[in-house]
């Protein structure tokens, strides 16, 4: 089955990615004090990632258009280990910042470009499995790799955690070089035509979707651990855990989300998008019980979920000239939402 290797080469990639975009979350307390400054400034270096995603992928993916697919892909993890070495490295709050940024740089062009590979190598009919199967990497994330990156940052101090992701990002490096088939048709069309996409409505349709749509799962998601502590009541050593119910939630929804995706797409999206109206209701309603509130958590990742292969495969779809930027400007709407 040739798509299987190539596909767990970009899901290994998405893996070190999200685990490096939401392991400060874990880290915060940690990296401020040592840092000398504020948690709510330690927090800006999760902005500061979702923003350099969003101003970093479309540029990227319009700069490499004339490369081969997996050329791209290894350009991108190598800026991705450089920027990781560097928050590894850095002495102070502005440099971490500057190191953040550069590696968040390859994170929405890497998922364009995977995501355009992906469809490609998978069999007719099953693009947007394929492409979920890439996602479960950035899902897995939030189920191992920013739980263990916690636990080794608070054991061995949070630059640790930095360099586990390069020796993660090296890894993928090795995996994509051995894996990923040389595609020379996936070049990239002109800039003129590239740009031509951000005038179509339709892509605009799209990314609002994506923005929107994950801007609200974000909106609860961010303020989960007061809504668990003080809402639900649970103590504090109980988080983690049930953190690790929303990324198990988040996988399952995004590779049932392929499947319906690749079934009926946009009535897929319009159903998922309803439900997820539906128990937002409800969740405000039943979060002060506690066994409500902790099964609420794995239905947010479960079902806000649901939605991630089918907006990205749509943003892809609608730009026909440049799918590429397409699917690079839809990581950046996620990001947006995030960042909101």
């Amino acid at each position: 089955y040739p798509m299987r290797l190539p596909l767990l080469a970009l899901a290994v990639s998405a893996f070190a990615i999200g685990t490096t975009e939401f392991v400060v979350m874990g880290l915060l307390p940690q990296m401020a004090g040592d840092l000398g400054v504020s948690i709510p400034s330690a927090g800006l270096l999760v902005s500061g990632y979702a923003l350099g995603v969003v101003i970093g992928g479309p540029l990227l993916a319009m700069a490499t258009a004339k490369l081969p697919r997996k050329a791209v892909l290894l350009v991108l993890m190598g800026i991705f280990v450089l920027g990781n070495v560097l928050c590894a490295l850095a002495p102070n709050y502005e440099t971490l910042m500057v190191a953040r940024v550069i590696a968040s740089l390859a994170h929405g062009s890497f998922f364009g470009a995977g995501a355009v590979v992906a469809r490609h190598i998978a069999p007719p009919g099953k693009g947007a499995q394929a492409i979920a199967l890439m996602f479960t990497g950035l899902t897995v994330a939030n189920i191992l790799g920013v739980p263990l990156g916690t636990l080794l940052g608070q054991a061995l101090g949070w630059r640790a955690t930095f360099w586990a992701v390069v020796v993660l990002g090296v890894a993928s490096l090795a995996i994509i070089a051995r894996n990923v088939p040389n595609l020379h048709d996936l070049t990239a069309p002109q800039l003129r035509r590239g740009l031509r996409v951000l005038g179509e409505p339709q892509v605009l349709l799209a990314l609002g979707m994506t923005v929107f749509g994950f801007g609200g799962i974000f909106t609860v998601f961010t303020y989960i651990v007061p809504i668990l502590t003080s809402e639900a009541g649970l103590g504090e050593g109980a988080i983690s855990l049930v953190l690790v119910l929303f990324g198990l939630g988040a996988t399952a929804g995004t590779l049932l989300g392929g499947r319906l995706a690749d079934w009926k797409l946009m009535p897929a999206l319009i159903i998922a998008l309803l439900v997820l109206c539906a128990f937002f209701v409800a969740f405000a309603a039943a979060m002060h019980v506690p066994a409500l509130a902790v099964a609420g958590v794995f239905l947010i990742g479960l079902i806000g979920f649901v939605g991630g292969p089918g907006l990205q495969a749509r943003s892809g779809q609608q730009a026909k000239d440049a799918p590429l930027l397409g699917s690079t400007l839809n990581q950046g709407a996620f990001n947006l939402g995030n960042a909101g």
